[in-house]
């Protein structure tokens, strides 16, 4: 079930589930999305870029790179659309993070995981090593 939140564009409280701005939003969102679909399935304007597509509807950038990132508008059809990278801000068509991005994030997790299994294999090392239990005979025969 949703929880309650406040919507990010307009403040008015809404149930958060799928949804991520409220009713009143929602439809102009829609109406928005109908704006801009309309201006680029024309011939004309397939290669417009975002920032032509805003001068020419008056629809937010933002929300024009939030329709590509929801994938509602396809950059396989309109090629001039594209969205920011989460990380750098890098212009991408796909995915969350460009490639330069993913590649650094990658290697940070490889140089992660080599570190946790070397101190993994010393910890094995000292334990199979210093482990010598020695037991006292603590009733001396006289």
């Amino acid at each position: 079930m949703g929880e309650l939140a406040n919507c990010p564009n307009c403040h008015a409280i809404f149930l958060r589930g799928t949804a991520t701005v409220c009713l009143n939003c929602r439809k102009q969102e829609e109406e928005d999305f109908q704006t801009v679909y309309r201006f680029i399935r024309k011939k004309k304007n397939r290669t417009a870029t975002v920032e032509d597509i805003t001068k020419a509807t008056g629809v937010d950038e933002e929300l024009i790179r939030k329709f590509v990132k929801e994938r509602r508008l396809h950059p396989a059809q309109f090629p001039a659309l594209a969205y920011s990278c989460e990380k750098c801000g890098a212009s991408i068509q796909e995915d969350r993070l460009c490639v330069s991005c993913k590649k650094t994030l990658e290697e940070g997790l490889k140089a992660h995981e080599q570190t946790s299994q070397a101190l993994e294999q010393k910890k094995r090392e000292n334990l199979s090593s210093g482990l010598t239990y020695y037991s006292v005979n603590s009733h001396k025969k006289s």
